[in-house]
């Protein structure tokens, strides 16, 4: 149980000036970095550690472990040394004293995966404290399901004044007070600066008002005085909303001619300075070489972190609930799924429903949440257009942490944030929708789910020029090429009812690459009639409709435009042209084939490209001797037939362009 820590305070002294020297010396070593965000803070991280923090460095990733983000990402070292201090087996001296350098952990921002102890990745400002939301909500809605004796642990934020300043801020501390994340703390590096200077520069914003206004607990400490930060956390730990310390530091504390100025923030002190430093706080010790007591000070949080696991395994091993606790963090059963998957696909391609990808989303979604126990859906405020909650699910609240639909309004950005967090905590999996044009609120969360290889769903629907009556605003053109240069993002817009039951198969059971599912609002025919048990959307593309002999040319098409290909195939028969039509549902899939499958379904005929979007990053799959009917512009509004007409993606235009390529 998560109960006050009775701890020696003697040490905390020497344990934050560890944290200023190692800093100074990693960024002078390196040329490079941030040392004023980790000297400040490092008071403040000392107490934080030593009298509240519960983890075990011997068994990094034991699941009621307190959550620590740094927001702040630039300020790394603070993370590094800590994590060096504590006895992570993965963060030698030898990592410490290479930081920013090829080949080690200790990356220029804390990178999640790359050593352990490292929740989350951050760096872009913001991330950290709403990634932290998804953490902290996911520590009730678990808790709420297995009771204190298997969850009960805090998450705990740095974030400094730019992550207070972004935009993405105000979503994740309206969400966390609205939810009532009481097991939530920042501590708020309160230090006035920025790269450019005085915060004076660029804000006034009173930010503790702001918290207060959003439903948080607000404290002000001196962030160098460590009985009252410890008061202060005390105080946050018994409030039930989530709680802001506004910790007033000095940026660089401990460089004598340089602390308190916007030059500590973000380069090497120097070697004078270093050297003033060290004899300001009394540091004779050589770069990259600490006393054993400092050493002994921060072992001791290592080893209660081991003995409250011990403590917990203990509880695990003798609770009635360990079989479903341990199932809720294990992979989604995949067997269990292609099972469920491959039944409602051989009744859909039996009974050929004509529906939106949306509707057919939603139909998938009744079969991939009755076979997935742990999903959580969820909808930035548009669950009747996305249609992303099926029977049975109830909405998360303050009042309710059991229910496994969350409501996130309309913060698109603060979504797919708390979704990485969510995922990171682990105990759900994640899935969230929104229209596809707001991609682009959403894009710097999406980019740190493919970058951390997290499993969280995309539902993005309203794909295309075929939404209609909406117009150029909410029309996207330009969205499938940009989502699809995301390395290590499964971008899928399925054709018909059956791919899009195949490509939630994928979603569902990923396990290290985020998926997004472009989904129309018009009905589309199913194509797939004919039942067959492989997964065709996990190839990537793959041959629809073969010709009747040698190919004359090959249409390739995704989404609503795999009928629109299937049509002017049956144009190009009437002329006896021979045509094979390829549906292309998952670009990323696709390239990940061999050689000889993508030869196969490509053929050696000229190709035809099909899609209501910019041709970019169509080239892999036309080849030289091609064309491309699709989009040029952005939109208009107007029906969805006409604007199809308008714009020239016709089933005739299809086969025009193919009739050119083969003269």
């Amino acid at each position: 149980m998560n109960a006050p820590i009775q701890t020696d305070t003697s040490a905390e002294a020497q344990m934050a000036t560890a944290i200023r020297v190692l800093t100074m010396d990693a960024v002078q070593a390196a040329n490079s970095g941030h040392p004023g965000m980790p000297m400040g803070m490092a008071d403040v991280a000392a107490v934080l550690y030593n009298r509240f923090m519960n983890i075990d460095p011997s068994m990094p990733n034991w699941q009621d472990r307190d959550r620590f983000v740094l927001s702040a990402g630039h300020g790394s070292m603070l993370i590094y040394s800590i994590n060096h201090m504590l006895g992570y087996a993965d963060m030698d001296m030898d990592q410490v004293r290479n930081f920013r350098q090829h080949g080690y952990r200790t990356a220029g921002h804390p990178e999640y995966g790359h050593a352990d102890g490292i929740e989350t990745t951050t760096g872009p400002l913001g991330q950290g404290i709403t990634t932290a939301v998804g953490m902290a909500l996911a520590e009730r809605m678990h808790n709420a399901r297995f009771g204190d004796d298997l969850v009960d642990h805090y998450t705990y934020v740095i974030a400094g004044d730019g992550c207070l300043m972004e935009g993405i801020s105000h979503e994740a501390i309206d969400m966390a007070g609205h939810w009532g994340l009481g097991r939530m703390i920042v501590m708020w590096d309160d230090n006035q600066i920025t790269i450019d200077g005085s915060t004076a520069l660029s804000t006034s914003t009173d930010q503790k008002a702001r918290f207060v206004a959003s439903g948080w607990h607000v404290q002000s400490v001196d962030g160098h005085d460590r009985e009252a930060i410890a008061a202060a956390i005390e105080e946050a730990r018994k409030d039930s909303r989530p709680s802001l310390i506004a910790c007033k530091t000095v940026i660089g504390k401990g460089a004598p001619n340089k602390e308190g100025s916007h030059k500590v923030h973000g380069a090497p002190l120097g070697a004078e300075e270093i050297a003033a430093s060290r004899a300001a706080m009394g540091w004779t010790h050589e770069p990259f070489t600490l006393p054993k007591e400092v050493y002994a000070a921060w072992g001791a949080v290592a080893a209660r972190g081991k003995a409250t696991r011990e403590g917990w395994e203990a509880r695990l091993l003798a609770s009635a609930q360990a079989g479903d606790f341990n199932r809720s963090l294990a992979a989604p059963d995949a067997d269990a799924m292609a099972k469920a998957i491959d039944a409602y696909k051989q009744k859909l391609s039996a009974d050929a429903p004509k529906v939106a990808t949306r509707k057919a989303s939603e139909m998938a979604l009744e079969v991939v949440n009755a076979t997935l126990p742990n999903a959580i859906g969820g909808s930035a405020d548009l669950t009747g257009s996305n249609l992303t909650i099926t029977a049975g699910m109830g909405p998360v609240s303050k009042d309710n942490y059991g229910g496994n639909y969350i409501h996130y309004g309309i913060r698109e950005h603060g979504m797919a944030a708390a979704m990485n967090g969510i995922a990171l905590h682990r105990g759900f999996v994640p899935y969230g929708g929104t229209f596809l044009v707001f991609a682009d609120y959403c894009r710097p969360a999406i980019r740190l789910s493919a970058l951390m290889g997290l499993p969280v769903t995309y539902v993005m629907t309203h794909d295309s020029i075929g939404l209609g009556e909406d117009g150029p605003t909410h029309q996207p053109v330009e969205h499938m090429a940009s989502l699809r240069a995301i390395p290590n993002l499964n971008v899928f817009r399925t054709a018909d009812v059956v791919e899009t039951a195949e490509a939630w198969e994928i979603a569902a059971t990923a396990s290290g690459t985020p998926s997004l599912l472009a989904l129309s609002r018009q009905n589309l025919p199913c194509l797939r009639t004919a039942h067959t048990s492989d997964n065709l959307v996990a190839k990537g593309a793959y041959v629809l409709r073969e010709a009747d002999g040698a190919r004359d040319v090959t249409l390739i098409a995704t989404g609503s435009e795999v009928e629109i290909a299937m049509n002017a195939a049956d144009i190009l028969a009437e002329a006896g042209i021979k045509a094979a039509v390829v549906s292309a549902p998952c670009f990323e899939l696709f390239a990940a084939q061999d050689d000889a499958y993508k030869a196969t379904v490509l053929g050696s005929a000229p190709r035809v490209g099909v899609e209501a979007a910019i041709e970019q990053g169509w080239a892999p799959l036309l080849g030289e001797n091609s064309a491309f009917v699709g989009m040029r512009s952005f939109g208009a509004s107007a029906p969805a037939d006409e604007l199809y007409k308008h714009f020239g993606i016709t089933a005739e235009a299809v086969a025009a362009a193919a009739k050119n390529l083969i003269k």
